[in-house]
């Protein structure tokens, strides 16, 4: 069975960094497309970025690009959301998904990201 932790998240003053974690275990990472969302609070689910399975990635929100970087590292089975010169509005729980045409997808279970001073 797939699983997905995320891990990395806290508490963060603006203009700070955070490097968010997604471990899959249960399956084989290196097929899989990994995402990032955030849910942000009284919000709506925000897609933010996926990154494919040869390593091209794509940003979606408009908001995070050039602030926020997408990767991953197959030999670790994990996913990484490095976030740079955070905002208050980021804050969020911030989750990945794995995606692949022949699994469901799996989704972690989210890791609180708060921008406070």
């Amino acid at each position: 069975q797939v699983q997905l932790v995320e891990s990395g998240g806290g508490l963060v003053q603006p203009g700070g960094s955070l490097r968010l974690s997604c471990v899959l275990s249960g399956g084989n990472f290196s097929i899989f497309r990994m995402s990032w969302y955030r849910q942000p609070p009284g919000e709506q689910r925000q897609f933010l970025a996926y990154i494919t399975s040869a390593f091209d990635t794509f940003y979606i929100l408009d908001s995070v690009k050039g602030r926020f970087t997408i990767s991953r590292d197959n030999a670790k089975n994990t996913a990484y959301l490095q976030m740079n010169r955070l905002k208050p509005e980021d804050t969020a729980v911030y989750y990945c998904k794995a995606i692949h045409l022949s699994h469901p997808d799996y989704w972690g279970q989210g890791t609180q990201v708060t921008v406070s001073s």
